[in-house]
């Protein structure tokens, strides 16, 4: 199954705020706004057919390309990009007994339209 996500990726690790809560006063993380409206896009743009809630052992292919020539760290991409396909039902969990690999994976660079290309491959037991 292939799937294109546009918009340029976010990692979720690395943009994280610190908030007080105003009634008692102690602080806490939450995501970033970027991250939050990132996670938000893909969510609207996985339709029905690709909301297959995976049960299987996969490798899960991503290629990134950004914006910016910034370094990134892969394995941060990753993990969101886990997260936010397990949030959508892509796949039922992001533990390593569903996505066993991500072989193949990569950053590159695209200024005009930054994306992330998702290729998930049934993989033999």
């Amino acid at each position: 199954m292939k799937l294109v996500l546009y918009g340029n990726p976010a990692t979720k690790k690395n943009s994280m705020q610190i908030f007080k809560n105003p009634r008692t006063g102690q602080p806490f993380l939450t995501q970033s706004k970027r991250y939050k409206d990132y996670a938000r896009d893909c969510g609207r743009q996985i339709t029905g057919k690709y909301k297959k809630n995976i049960d299987y052992p996969i490798n899960l292919k991503c290629v990134y390309y950004r914006k910016t020539k910034h370094r990134v760290d892969l394995t941060n991409l990753l993990a969101a990009t886990c997260d936010i396909l397990s949030d959508c039902g892509v796949i039922k969990d992001d533990n390593c007994k569903i996505v066993v690999s991500h072989d193949g994976s990569r950053v590159k660079y695209d200024k005009e339209c930054p994306r992330v290309e998702i290729e998930i491959e049934k993989m033999n037991e």
